[in-house]
Formats: structure tokens, sequence, C-alpha cells
């Protein structure tokens, strides 16, 4: 694929992220949205009006027999991530599925199987990878810069009642050990090495929720670095999630695409990459990977580690 744009159906597009997807993607020259899908017809319609899409469907089978759909992006529920990826590889679509990969590691070994035996590109949105703000970090790791000693990273929501990132009911449960976890867990192993030492408790299960609310994750690296991760839904308070590396030349503090050092001095990354938008810049990896033909960064076949540590986890939880 060298001149033609890629054609992506964008699945879930009405939710937080299928808009944040769209709202990427409209900055990418190669990148043409021919469809958009999700389960309720009137939000589907309106965010297809809203960006200029010119097809809107309700079911994903329909999405992947259309031959002016080369690509998929998959902003849906966890628990279809793994089986809605693995039906886009069987049908030929290259994919990029929303993270988690899977809510279980038997899923997305499973999926990574799938993706191995396709030669279509397959990539999870592990959007730490992409943020300028890591990027600028991970640039100094890779140069001999900076060696990370300590990563300090709280996570924390307000989520006692099943809402999304826009406050809107939602028909699944999310999890902080195989979605929010899963960031942190990636991106310590992609700054200071393969994880080799991991440990976990967590507090109170949530009676109607059916999930722990707040966790705490200890993480070791080859490297001999170490990580400590606090995640809480029962936060009242300034959300998202706040990283902090400490190094052995300098300390730096990431607020998604933003970075300042341990002063809160402000570090400029806008000369990182492209875009200053995080989701834009994992978009743009997945687009360029499927028109050169190669591995993009974050594919399942780098993250899958990340879901073995999580495994473990779970196992230790339980």
């Amino acid at each position: 694929m060298s001149s033609d744009k890629v054609r992506i159906a964008v699945v879930g597009a009405a939710g937080a992220f299928g808009m944040k997807h769209l709202d990427g993607l409209a900055h990418i020259e190669d990148a043409e949205v021919t469809v958009v899908s999700g389960t309720r017809p009137e939000p589907t319609q309106a965010v297809a009006e809203k960006y200029g899409v010119p097809t809107a469907l309700l079911s994903y089978e329909e999405v992947l027999e259309r031959d002016d759909v080369d690509a998929v992006i998959l902003a849906t529920p966890t628990g279809l991530h793994a089986t809605q990826t693995q039906a886009a590889l069987a049908a030929g679509k290259h994919v990029q599925v929303e993270i988690p990969l899977a809510d279980s590691l038997a899923d997305a070994e499973a999926t990574l199987a799938a993706a191995e035996a396709s030669d279509r590109v397959a990539m999870v949105g592990h959007t730490r990878r992409f943020n300028p703000s890591h990027q600028w970090v991970h640039q100094r790791i890779a140069s001999g810069e900076l060696g990370i000693q300590q990563m300090d990273v709280q996570t924390y929501f307000f989520r006692r009642t099943n809402t999304n990132a826009k406050g809107e009911p939602r028909s699944w449960t999310d999890h902080l050990l195989w979605h929010h976890a899963a960031h942190t867990v990636d991106l310590f192993a992609y700054q200071a090495g393969r994880i080799v030492q991991a440990n976990a408790i967590q507090g109170p299960i949530h009676p109607e929720l059916g999930i722990a609310m707040d966790m705490s994750i200890q993480l070791k690296s080859e490297s001999g670095a170490i990580c400590t991760l606090s995640l809480s839904f029962n936060n009242d308070g300034p959300f998202g999630t706040f990283f902090r590396y400490i190094g052995d030349t300098g300390t730096y503090i990431a607020r998604y695409d933003d970075l300042v050092d341990g002063r809160e001095e402000p570090i400029d990354v806008s000369q990182v990459a492209v875009s200053m938008n995080g989701i834009e810049l994992q978009d743009r990896e997945f687009v360029a990977a499927i028109r050169e033909d190669r591995e993009p960064n974050s594919s399942l076949r780098q993250v899958i580690d990340c879901y073995r540590v999580l495994g473990q986890l779970e196992e230790q939880l339980a």
C-alpha cells in the first residue's frame, strides 16, 4: 500500500475513546475513515454526521465484510477486545485494539497466536508509549543520558458507579488490573527493562460492581529499577494518571502529554513528535506500519509480556 489512503472503520465510535480516535485520524493525511460502527443507532449516526463519515453500521460482522475497510480500530468494551481482534485478523483486516488486549492471559495469548498466524498489522493502544512526555523520557534512556531508578505512579478515578470517561452509563465494568494497571506495567518495562518481579494487594470488593476499588502493585525490572503503582476508583479528587520518574540524572513528572521536572518546571516536549496528542500519535504509527508493511510500536508481540505479568498478579490476588 504505497499511494492510496488506509481506509479505516472505527468500531465503538460513539464512546469516549472512539471519538478521540476520530479526532486524531482527522489530522492524518494517509488515513480515511470510511465506516463508523456502534450498538446504538442514534449516537452512531450522529457521530458519522459529525465527522463526515459516509457509512454508519450496527453490525461488526458487516464492518468486516466490507471491501472499503482495510483496517479497524476497536474502541469497544474490554470483554470484546480479544474475540473482535481475532475476527478482524481472520477477515484479513489490520487491527488496532484499544488497551487492554484482553481481560485474561489465556485470551491475550490466543490473540497473539492469531496475529502471528496473520500477515496483518496487529497493534494495541498502549498510549503511554506515544505520549510526547514519555517519548521524551524514552529518548533520553535510549541515548544513555538517563537511567530509571524508580517510577512512582498514581492512577486515580472516581468510579463508584458504572460510568465511562464522559460520565455516561456503561454496560460493562472497567477493571483496575486488566485495564488501568496495563498502562503502567507496559510503560515500566518499556522504560526500564523486562519485569522480573511483581506483587499486588487489593482492597475490598465493591458489593455491586464486583471488583476491587483500590489496588497497590510493586514491580522490579531486570535493570534493578522498581515501580510502585497505586490505583483507585474511590478517589474523589483530581483524576488521571501521574507518573514520577526518578532517574540517575534527573526527576520528571508526566501528566499525559505534559512533562515537568522534579521542581515542577515545564519541559518543552512540543518538538518530540508531529503532534502533542498521544492518541493521534498512536494512530499515526498504526497507519504508517500498514503503509510500510512493518511491525508497529506496541504490536501484540511487544506488549504480550505486560499481560503475562497481569496474569501472574491476578493469580496472586485470587
